[in-house]
């Protein structure tokens, strides 16, 4: 453990940065060390658009839940649901219904410890450390299983995390995977990072900062983004920028609007 960091910190490698803890960092969350500042503040650096952008993306990801929730949707399954912020999908989700049930799903240590602590004294919600990638085993966990009822309608939500996995893992079969296990009337909430900036070259530059990380991020085009998810009935609009997906009324903060592509598709 570093000297300044916190006890609970005892176990995990906080000198190599995260993925995850970056993003808490874009969003303004407090559940990251002094490597993930750096490296998130050399992103920025690299483009500004990195904390405009995530902050958009996560208010996509709330505007998906409440959609979902007016087609009568009451279960979610949050893959990478990463570090809990403000407005958490149960959040979102019980304040419509306190009947709703979220079954979150992480491997980062500290997301898991810290969503753990979250859900203190909250029923209808859980949190299981798994990889998503290995679409049977999050399938399989207890916290999942013992939650929702894979005989009804749920919500995927895969918000901001594919991008993590590379071509050679597959990701279209992973979606897939998920897609097939739940019912129909079902909906998969999709988020990617674009391949889309002021100038070429700060792709690979923002490549090259997240290979040094935890998590190497795939920039895909809207096209590669497409393909990931095969035959997928889309809701209107589609696939578009996450602050174009039934935005909310109010001015796009600079720099947003290029960040993400965002979709719901129906199961």
């Amino acid at each position: 453990m570093s000297i300044g960091e916190p006890a609970w910190s005892e176990g995990i490698d906080v000198t190599t940065p995260n993925a995850a803890r970056m993003y808490d960092y874009y969003l303004g969350g407090s559940h990251n060390f002094a490597a993930d500042r750096s490296a998130a503040e050399r992103a920025v650096s690299i483009t500004p658009a990195m904390i405009p952008g995530a902050r958009a993306n996560r208010a996509f990801l709330q505007r998906a839940v409440r959609f979902c929730l007016d087609q009568g949707i009451r279960q979610f399954l949050d893959l990478g649901s990463g570090i809990p912020t403000v407005g958490h999908v149960h959040e979102i989700a019980q304040a419509r219904d306190s009947s709703a049930r979220v079954a979150y799903v992480d491997n980062e240590p500290v997301a898991v410890a810290h969503t753990r602590q979250l859900l203190e004294g909250v029923t209808g919600a859980t949190i299981s450390p798994a990889d998503l990638r290995r679409p049977e085993e999050v399938l399989a966990e207890p916290g999942v299983t013992g939650l929702l009822d894979f005989d009804e309608p749920m919500a995927v939500l895969a918000a901001a995390v594919l991008h993590f996995i590379g071509d050679d893992e597959r990701p279209a079969e992973i979606v897939d995977s998920y897609r097939r296990a739940v019912a129909p009337g079902s909906f998969l909430v999709v988020s990617h990072i674009t391949d889309h900036y002021d100038e070429p070259d700060r792709v690979e530059e923002i490549s090259r900062l997240y290979r040094d990380t935890s998590h190497t991020a795939m920039h895909r085009s809207v096209e590669e983004f497409a393909a990931l998810l095969g035959d997928l009935e889309l809701v209107e609009p589609g696939l578009v920028h996450a602050v174009d997906w039934h935005p909310d009324p109010g001015e796009v903060p600079e720099g947003a609007r290029n960040a993400f592509w965002a979709a719901v598709g129906r199961c």
